[in-house]
């Protein structure tokens, strides 16, 4: 069934929300707000449908020509205003939802829209007599072949055919036992900086593989497969913001308690008077003692898991604590300790705003947010990050 739907706002993932004449809400990928289109109706649930968009009716100002690209890139078709606006209003719209007041609402903007991502991973499949090398399509999980990707640095499009090249001849080339192998490990990883160049690899690193990184003129060092932001340009925009926080702070609140710290990055980069940092991966941990030790900056740092020794770690009106945890947010118990200890101030990295929202509604009970951040650190998609500064009522 095809309707006339009017586009109301895009919701957090890049669809298009509007209403059927019956009152059912209507997701339409690739709509934009603001937009009359006719949309064909291809799943039904309870209480709304998911739809595809036939023909764009009266278009957004904001709609341009989709340019090149490659799964993901949801806000291919609109401008780069556009996606400001829909993902500012996406955030406020959440804080809104859960009645979180944000006095101060900013964006820091990425300069580039394009070509900004220093790691990628293909996946491939054979199709035929071809082998396909590129990223998976929602949700068919098919893979869409890569030769160019309009997301990655510069660097790894110019290296990008002689691995396409390379991996290729692994996958139809020696032994069947060893072509096998290669097939089921399934994917090829390829990352770049400045310091270490082009790397790749097929399915797991080798143990020791490094990549060196550089943010705000400090060196890192971090598992080849190991978290680091993806975007440099704007990991260096959030890092100096997480720094010039604690700068602002640091005269009350000398101490950094850095939980889910990675490779160590935030707090090593705050150089504060006291550090410790927190993290579940044991190789992340190694990684963070040297690093510190690299940057002549006094650290400890523990292998654990936050949500199971609340009890071992102190908090202090000295310490400033710096979260940044995985997409599921802070684990179960943690947001309520952080509420009912005594640091002063609470900086809160986030990759997800539903889960943001969830652990800032239990902080609150002792904490007012003092300012939120978007980060847009992955234009052209769905995803970015946010920066909130939380303040202890009454400090």
């Amino acid at each position: 069934m095809t309707s006339v739907v009017y586009i109301a706002k895009n919701v957090y993932g890049g669809d298009g929300l509007g209403r059927l004449g019956d009152g059912r809400v209507v997701f339409v990928p690739g709509a934009w707000a603001g937009e009359q289109v006719k949309a064909e109706i291809v799943e039904e649930k309870r209480g709304f449908v998911r739809a595809r968009l036939v023909e764009v009716v009266e278009p957004s100002p904001q709609r341009i020509e989709k340019g090149p690209s490659v799964p993901g890139m949801v806000y291919n078709a609109l401008s780069f205003e556009g996606e400001r606006a829909a993902k500012d209003a996406q955030l406020q719209e959440f804080f809104e939802r859960a009645r979180i007041d944000v006095p101060s609402f900013s964006t820091a903007e990425c300069a580039n829209f394009l070509n900004y991502r220093n790691k990628v991973v293909y996946h491939f499949e054979k199709r035929g007599d071809k082998w396909l090398i590129g990223y998976r399509q929602e949700p068919s999980h098919s893979i869409v072949d890569v030769e160019e990707d309009p997301l990655a640095v510069p660097a790894i499009n110019a290296a990008l055919p002689a691995i396409r090249n390379a991996v290729t001849r692994l996958l139809t080339q020696g032994a069947w036992s060893v072509r096998r192998d290669i097939e089921r490990q399934g994917h090829v990883t390829i990352r770049w900086t400045q310091k270490s160049g082009v790397k790749w690899w097929i399915g797991r690193t080798r143990e020791g593989d490094v990549i060196k990184e550089t943010t705000l003129g400090r060196d890192f060092e971090v598992p080849a497969d190991g978290f680091y932001q993806v975007n440099p340009q704007m990991g260096e925009s959030l890092a100096a913001a997480v720094v010039a926080q604690y700068n602002a702070t640091k005269d009350i609140a000398p101490d950094v308690l850095d939980l889910y710290c990675g490779v160590g990055v935030f707090g090593i980069l705050c150089n504060p008077a006291s550090l410790i940092g927190i993290e579940s991966g044991r190789q992340a941990v190694a990684f963070a003692k040297k690093n510190a030790e690299r940057n002549s900056v006094v650290g400890r740092f523990f292998a654990e898991e936050v949500g199971r020794n609340t009890r071992r770690i102190s908090i202090t009106s000295r310490t400033i604590v710096i979260i940044d945890p995985p997409r599921g947010g802070l684990e179960r118990g943690v947001a309520s300790w952080l509420s009912r200890s005594s640091a002063p101030v609470i900086i809160y990295v986030s990759c997800d705003p539903a889960t943001l929202v969830r652990d800032l509604k239990e902080l609150r009970r002792a904490y007012d947010v003092q300012s939120v951040r978007r980060f847009d650190m992955f234009p052209r998609t769905a995803r970015f990050e946010t920066l909130v500064v939380l303040k202890r009522k009454g400090f």
